[in-house]
This record gives structure tokens, sequence and C-alpha cells, in this order.
């Protein structure tokens, strides 16, 4: 029986594009977006400010450095962040599993500017019990903190729990911990293995 939905928000709940982060970024400041790519992810900024090691405050910082030019902080952070769409019938989903008395966990790598920008534009955060945050757990999926971090919040065992991703990996670091894992494609395919386990969801 499965009595708690433990779910990731990039991709499951929400749509994202990093090509799209990386081209506003870049049209910004006047830069290459392939550079931006490089600067913000392979000198792992992005990682970092996952994890809250630093602010988005270091990241602009840093970007005046690489581009040497001022840039605004505000336009930055909406450059960064404008890049969600919401998966809208996921909200059906968990408003269903809500009303059939299923607790609700997000487990999300994200940083502090990107959860508050779904949070200001949608209200599917608020139908969650518990968030399990990359960056205030300062460790990422599929590091071990993060998940020990969910399992102390989903308030069931671990294999009463079902864990939605659509990150392979990270699917498979859930199954080590005991969690009934299922890798994300899209919200029908979810929508047939809740109906395997016993969850009827009209769609």
């Amino acid at each position: 029986m499965i009595r708690c939905l433990l779910c990731d928000l990039g991709n499951v709940l929400v749509h994202f594009s990093h090509e799209r982060m990386c081209r506003q970024i870049a049209e910004l400041c006047g830069d290459d977006p392939e550079a931006i790519f490089r600067w913000l992810f392979e000198s792992g900024l992005q990682l970092e400010l996952e994890c809250g090691r630093i602010t988005v405050a270091d990241v602009h910082v840093e970007l005046q450095k690489a581009v040497r030019r001022p840039v605004d902080f505000d336009d930055l952070v909406r450059a960064g962040s404008d890049i969600f769409t919401l998966n809208e019938p996921m909200v059906d989903v968990l408003d269903a599993l809500k009303q059939a008395g299923c607790r609700l966990v997000l487990l999300s790598n994200t940083s502090v500017p990107h959860i508050e920008w779904v949070r200001d534009r949608w209200d599917v955060l608020e139908r969650f019990d518990e968030c399990v945050l990359s960056c205030e757990t300062g460790a990422v999926k599929p590091e071990p903190a993060i998940y020990r971090a969910a399992i102390e919040r989903i308030e069931c065992d671990p294999s009463e729990c079902l864990y939605v991703d659509d990150i392979v990996e990270y699917v498979e670091a859930g199954r080590g911990y005991g969690l009934d894992g299922i890798v994300f494609t899209d919200t029908e395919s979810l929508i047939g293995q809740l109906a395997d386990r016993g969850i009827a969801i009209d769609s």
C-alpha cells in the first residue's frame, strides 16, 4: 500500500530548460550561450548554488567578473529563473492523491531563486506536506544525505513510499533505500503505474 508520494520537481511538476537559461543570461550580458553554460555548469557554480554553498548574490558577482561589465541583479535572477512551465495534469494527480490520504513530499535538486520563482507563480508546492531541497540539505541527488533527509520526512516505511523522478540514476539510488521507484516520462504513464499499485486516478 502506498502511503506517501516522494516527488521530484523539475521535468515532473514543472518543465524547465537550462538552454533557455543560458541563452537568456547570454542575451543579458552580451555573451555567448555556450560560454555561459561552461561558466555556470562546467565550473561547478550551478552545483554550488543548488547545494546552498553560495548565494545568487555570489553568482552575480562572479558573472560580472566573467563578462567584465555590470549586470543588473534583478535582471539576472529573472533571466536565470524564467525557465519553467507548469505540468498542469500533474496538479490533478497530486490533488487526487491528497484526497486519498496520501502524504506528499517533494525531493528536488534546486536553488533558492528557482524554488522561489516556482512558489511565486503557481500554488503546486502548497500541496506538499514537506519539501526536501538540495539548497537546504547541502546535498544533491544521488548523494546519500538528501535521500536520508527525505526518508526522515515520509513518515512511513520506505516500501510504502512511491518515489517519482525523471532521472533513472536518481530513481535507482532511491530504490537502494527501499523506496518503490518510478522513472517519470509523462503524466498518463504515471497514472497507469499508480493504477497498477491500486491507486485509481481519473484522467
